[in-house]
């Protein structure tokens, strides 16, 4: 006996107890003895900060989608799960706790912090995890990595030590991006440049000796106390003269040297650079070429140096307004003028960068760029979409050295260590007992962690036991596909590209898919500031998983960013409710059948049979193909519309009949078998989409055995394509939904049965529609169905045509002609006057000036859709004039 559907599908119940026993039966897991092909994928690790947000929701849920039809097509996969230790943002955390104790970092230490940073992890670090699973991902959690758990530091240690040991790692003064806030280092990437309305400053530098003076145009008046030098572009005409002059800095008075430089742009400012080596990268090469001295000004904390002068511990931003000052009183600051520049800002704490001279670690990654370009060209990895790889070789061509290390705690301690004694600095795998230059003890280990992409960077073989040879990096490694945004495409994709390549001689991904963000209905970026921000948890709670999981893979095209709205996944969730009626209506129809006892009947597939038959496998073949090449939005297209409208409306209702005759008890039985092996195909196809109710339903569909994720995914048989059978029920189909139609337009009302006549000169089309006439009669309401080759049409008669049939529906007695026409003048009048206003709102200047642009296109849209209306209305009225006589 089948077990029933509730009446009401209800996620909140179903969800949890699903997911929970996939876990048990420990369905996501991987098996490393495995002989079958494997598919593998690795997880963007979310930070242990993070919380699901509609970018993690949309990128898990395609990956989840990818794997769940792998694993059903027999491929043994793996997705690998982990997080991210976060370093600057879960520093952050821990710092913000202890001061509101009243501590900070320094005065608890570096150990006691680092425990207690541990203790927060392992407390609330799990949070986007357990979100994760809420999200129904079927990751192997039973591989579940850290960025600093054991193994990977030990990876991440074997990759540092290598690279040094290449001279690919290096250490030396440079130019970084400093963040006064966080107090470290920033790679160019964690710097984001926000556009800003500044001024530029043009300043006088007086030359030495002379009555004549240099003006430079800068944004950063602050800086010109660490100038050590004027450039000019020795083609320059304008400044020939001054080649070799000393120039008197201003203020302090100092005196720099005026020099040439290709670099100097003549067409900037005014075409005189001033030269800052400590706080500006160009300066910072122009100064080495020259050899001028470095001045530091402004130090870590965004204040003034000694070095400064008067200006001495001021914050740069109070030194910027009092230099100005000065400037303008010395009779130096010639003008000043707006200008619009892009300022870099830290990605974390969103503070203004400040460009400082630092002894840092830097990765040399032109050699390690090079690998990664040429995997592209030559296709060993391919970007989707394609338009993605013009960004990427522009970035990798222009790339310059990773700056790596990090003035932080929380993350990977460089395995560096310096002699006292002599200087010397050791990098090793373990922790040295003694210099081998000098033989001294005292060692001491550099403070600074690594940058934490640079862990990240190894995720892709670090994950799989590297650098042991275990079992998964033999069978998983290179991954199948990377499924990411393109945000990180060179935080972490290309990091990943060259490591990979660097130290696995292989690549690390076959495939790199691309998807677009996640923007409101819209078009706008979510934010809690514009108040158009989703929650996903909220979401799931309020409509399901499932329906929102097929939102997102239903508007998730290839190069177009993903609009979604609540509303939009409360039609989705429509949609799994008619899934769940559907199979509901399924099984009560099934309660009594027997799989044994229906497997013994010889009875031939029925025309409605086959066209369904034939269509599934269609709809088999486009969805794998769709799914094969990331088109989700088509391969959730093809679903919603093959289980929407061809198996719940048409299928159903036109199986209906053999159901429930009860004379015919072996033809019932095998409308029932077919009838099970289609919802069984079905479900199978939905599941990687919408998982939970796929389980549910597949628990309580007879003839099936344990969970739906073991089942084989359906493949496209070509025996059972039936182009013909198609073809028949497409006429069918298609004449019942024009006999609809008719009712509609002349308003014959739901419960009235009509006489239809139906006439074409093609034979076989006759045959086919009398074959289907008591499908036609029930699902077009007919009371008296004619059908004919030839003769006169019936009078006052709604006409239709499906070629190359003629459908007549006879109104007399249904429709009270003069009453209808009356019904349509008074509802154009109404429609005509409302046109009219909105037309006349829209010739309106003052309201086009003043109202907002969402106002206007909703007028707009009201006089399209008014309009057709209206056009529509006429040419009903026009028929029933016509039908009158």
């Amino acid at each position: 006996m089948t077990e029933p559907l509730e009446k009401v599908y209800n996620p909140a119940e179903i969800e949890p107890r699903w997911y929970a026993y996939w876990e048990k039966h420990q369905l996501f897991r991987a098996d490393e003895a495995s002989d079958r092909p494997s598919f593998s994928i690795v997880i963007p690790p979310p930070n242990i900060t993070g919380s699901l947000h509609m970018g993690h929701a949309l990128n898990n849920t395609l990956q989840d989608i990818l794997v769940r039809c792998k694993r059903m097509q027999g491929f043994n996969a793996l997705w690998m799960p982990g997080t991210d230790h976060a370093g600057i943002a879960t520093q952050n955390v821990v710092e913000r706790m202890l001061a509101a104790d009243g501590l900070d970092r320094h005065g608890v230490g570096r150990e006691a912090f680092i425990a207690r940073v541990w203790k927060w992890k392992e407390e609330s670090g799990g949070r986007i995890i357990t979100q994760l699973k809420r999200l129904g991902c079927s990751c192997d959690w039973s591989r579940e990595r850290f960025t600093m758990d054991e193994g990977l530091s030990a990876a991440v240690r074997e990759v540092f030590v290598r690279l040094f040991e290449e001279g690919l790692i290096y250490k030396g003064d440079y130019i970084i991006n400093w963040c006064p806030r966080c107090q470290t280092a920033l790679a160019d990437l964690e710097v984001e440049h926000e556009p800003t309305e500044g001024y530029l400053y043009h300043i006088r530098y007086p030359l030495l000796g002379s009555k004549e003076y240099l003006t430079v145009a800068t944004t950063r008046p602050e800086t010109l106390l660490g100038d050590t030098a004027v450039a000019i572009n020795p083609d320059d005409p304008r400044y020939q003269r001054f080649h070799g002059a000393m120039a008197i800095l201003p203020v302090l008075g100092r005196q720099i040297p005026v020099i040439t430089d290709s670099y100097v742009d003549t067409e900037f400012g005014t075409g005189a650079l001033k030269v800052t080596p400590a706080h500006d990268l160009n300066d910072f090469e122009i100064g080495r070429r020259h050899h001028l001295p470095a001045v530091q000004v402004i130090d870590e904390r965004g204040r003034m140096t000694a070095a400064a002068g008067k200006y001495q511990g001021l914050d740069r931003f109070v030194c910027r307004d009092k230099i100005v000052k000065d400037l303008k009183a010395d009779g130096l600051l010639e003008r000043v003028e707006k200008y619009g520049h892009g300022v870099g800002h830290c990605y974390r704490c969103r503070t203004v960068v400040e460009p400082t001279l630092s002894k840092q670690w830097f990765v040399s990654v032109k050699p390690l760029a090079e690998k990664a370009i040429a995997a592209v060209q030559d296709g060993r990895i391919r970007i989707i979409p394609a338009m993605w790889e013009k960004t990427f070789f522009e970035w990798m061509h222009n790339i310059r050295d990773w700056c790596i290390s990090r003035q932080i705690w929380w993350g990977h301690r460089i395995p560096a260590w310096t002699c006292s004694g002599c200087g010397e600095i050791v990098v090793a795998r373990t922790t040295p007992a003694s210099c081998p230059r000098c033989g001294g003890a005292a060692l001491l280990q550099e403070e600074d962690v690594l940058d934490t992409w640079f862990s990240s960077a190894l995720w892709p073989f670090s994950t799989l036991g590297w650098p042991e040879a275990t079992p998964e990096l033999r069978l998983f490694y290179p991954t199948s596909v990377l499924i990411t945004a393109f945000d990180i495409l060179f935080f972490w994709v290309a990091r990943m590209m060259m490591m990979g390549l660097h130290f696995m001689e292989e690549v690390p991904f076959r495939e790199v898919y691309i998807h677009a963000l996640v923007r409101d209905a819209e078009g706008q970026k979510m934010s809690k500031s514009k108040g158009n921000v989703i929650d996903p948890l909220v979401v799931m709670e309020q409509y399901g998983t499932d329906a929102f999981r097929f939102s997102l893979a239903a508007f998730a095209a290839q190069g177009r960013d993903v609009r979604l709205s609540e509303e939009r996944i409360a039609g989705y969730r429509n949609f799994v409710n008619k899934v769940w009626n559907a199979a509901r209506f399924t099984l009560m129809n099934l309660a009594d059948w027997d799989p044994e006892t229906a497997a013994a009947d010889q009875v031939a597939l029925t025309p409605v049979e086959r066209w369904l038959t034939s269509r599934l496998q269609q709809v088999s073949g486009e969805v794998a193909a769709a799914l094969e090449s990331y088109n989700f939005d088509q391969a959730a297209h093809v679903l919603y519309q093959f289980t929407w409208h061809e198996f719940c409306d048409w299928y159903l209702e036109l199986v209906k009949p053999a159901l429930y005759d009860s004379d015919d008890p072996a033809g019932r039985r095998h409308t029932q078998r077919v009838l099970q092996e289609i919802l069984s195909a079905l479900l199978r196809l939905l599941h990687p989409f919408m998982p939970f109710v796929t389980e549910e339903i597949w628990h309580k569909l007879p003839g099936t055995e344990g969970s739906i994720m073991t089942a084989a995914y359906p493949a496209p048989r070509e025996e059972l394509a039936d182009p013909g059978a198609e073809a028949e029920l497409q006429l069918v189909m298609d004449t019942i939904s024009a006999i609809r139609n008719l009712r509609g337009e002349m308003n014959v009302l739901p419960g009235v049965k009509v006489n239809i006549h139906l006439l074409s000169p093609e034979a076989l089309s006759l045959e086919v529609l009398r074959r289907h006439q008591v499908s036609l009669r029930q699902l077009a309401k007919i009371e008296d169905l004619h059908l004919g080759d030839s003769g006169e049409p019936p009078q006052a008669a709604a006409k239709a045509v499906v070629p190359p049939v003629e459908i007549y529906m006879p109104l007399a007695g249904i429709i009270d002609f003069a009453e209808e026409e009356r019904r349509l003048t008074k509802e154009m009048d109404k429609l005509s006057k409302d046109l009219a206003q909105a037309q006349r709102k829209l010739a309106n200047e003052d309201f086009l000036a003043k109202a907002k642009p969402e106002v206007v296109a909703k007028e707009k849209e009201k006089v399209q859709l008014w309009g057709e209306k209206l056009t529509k209305l006429q040419s009903h009225k026009e028929k029933i004039q016509g039908l009158r006589g």
